[in-house]
């Protein structure tokens, strides 16, 4: 089997500032890791590798910085990966970064054709989950979302089951390869890397791939293929603790009632 993985660099948002002069997230202040969605994806690919056998592959749209999140891939066990790295991919909201990705993965998958595709559920700095229902669109392929379990794979019959989750339930899905599935944390445990892949992986390098490699159409792409853009990011203000009321019921009663008086007439 061949499976690819889409996976993202994000700033670590528990880091992140955002600059309080042109309201944008500030990336230099938080590391660069890879989407927490993503690297239980590459997980589950690795998974299934080493149950039927095949290879691995992760592609990621990012700067040349980003080579650092395949390398991450390789030290948890996948088999190579490719960049799409070019300026001209600059400022591409999730319907062109799903037509980039969409054309990498064609080119890719030139010589060897894919049967599952994973991807994370989301980015953790964007929380849109539409670039894997994108890519999927745009190849014609079925697509299961939000899965957190893959609970039958049959490659001779090429055929998958999953449970996606729900609100309050899960719910039973079947398909037909290929096909590609967006995944919950909850699909696995990440393992620790062994040394032979993080020895491995500290010496890989991602074959680059740019825009007129893809054969992409520059309209499709960047600020020109974004019908959509970020016009204003700020903090949530900070919400003020609580008061704890003394006394006994009837007296904490009468001072909520008097804190909700005042708050009313103050609000009038």
């Amino acid at each position: 089997m061949h499976i690819l993985v889409c996976v993202k660099q994000v700033p670590d948002t528990t880091e992140v500032r955002i600059d309080p002069e042109t309201n944008t997230l500030d990336r230099s202040s938080a590391p660069a890791i890879m989407n927490p969605y993503d690297s239980h994806a590459v997980e589950e690919a690795v998974r299934i590798k080493e149950r039927f056998g095949g290879k691995v592959t992760v592609i990621s749209m990012g700067p040349p910085n980003a080579v650092e999140v395949i390398q991450r891939c390789i030290a948890l066990g996948a088999d190579e990966g490719y960049l799409l790295s070019d300026r001209a991919f600059a400022g591409s909201d999730t319907l062109a970064t799903s037509y980039i990705l969409a054309r990498g993965i064609q080119k890719v998958c030139e010589q060897e054709p894919f049967d599952l595709i994973f991807c994370g559920k989301q980015a953790i700095d964007g929380d849109t989950a539409q670039v894997g229902p994108g890519i999927a669109r745009r190849l014609g392929m079925p697509q299961l979302t939000y899965v957190q379990t893959v609970a039958a794979l049959d490659p001779r019959a090429r055929e998958i089951k999953v449970h996606r989750k729900l609100d309050e339930a899960y719910e039973v899905v079947t398909a037909k390869l290929p096909c590609l599935l967006t995944v919950e944390k909850e699909i696995n445990e990440l393992r620790y890397s062994s040394l032979p892949n993080m020895l491995r992986a500290a010496r890989y390098q991602p074959r680059i791939l740019q825009a007129v490699d893809l054969e992409a159409d520059p309209s499709m792409m960047g600020l020109k293929g974004s019908p959509t853009s970020v016009t204003k990011i700020f903090a949530p203000s900070q919400r003020n603790r609580g008061e704890i009321l003394q006394g006994d019921e009837q007296s904490m009663v009468n001072q909520l009632m008097a804190k909700l008086s005042q708050r009313m007439t103050q609000n009038n």
